[in-house]
């Protein structure tokens, strides 16, 4: 069965928001968006709904949380390679995103997280085939390492 999946999340500056998430590589799709949402497509299956904090809150009735001080979710997209990791942020920092940590390196995975201007958290991560076949304990037995306790 495929699943279409669609992040929504906060912004406070829609047009900044669009020209982000187009410099990392994503397009927009312009069916569904006007001046109250963007839809960022990451896949054919992957979605993020970029919505003005106002239109967001149509949706709930709950507190709409500031994602520069509050976490409210870590969505995490893979790579294909450690580089691309690397490249991706990269991009992100250079369109006014952050990087709030360093990058974690646990042998089988690295990931380097990247907020996007308002704040909502990515963490992009690439994982050694091995290690997503096997598991990390496996495949770090096999490098001769131990499996950080992290992990």
């Amino acid at each position: 069965m495929a699943t279409n999946i669609f992040v929504n999340i906060p912004t406070a500056d829609l047009d900044r928001s669009k020209a982000f998430y187009e410099a990392l590589g994503y397009t927009i799709n312009p069916l569904f968006t006007d001046e109250n949402a963007a839809c960022v497509v990451l896949s054919d299956t992957i979605y993020f709904m970029v919505q003005t904090r106002e239109f967001y809150a149509t949706f709930t009735d709950k507190q709409i949380i500031d994602p520069h001080s509050q976490a409210g979710a870590s969505i995490a997209l893979s790579a294909d390679s450690r580089e691309g990791v690397d490249a991706i942020v990269a991009k992100g920092i250079e369109a006014g995103g952050n990087e709030p940590r360093p990058a974690q390196d646990y042998g089988f995975m690295y990931s380097r997280d990247l907020e996007d201007p308002d704040g909502n958290n990515l963490s992009y991560l690439w994982m050694a085939p091995e290690a997503a076949e096997k598991g990390p304990e496996a495949y770090m037995t096999g490098q001769g390492a131990d499996v950080p306790a992290q992990a």
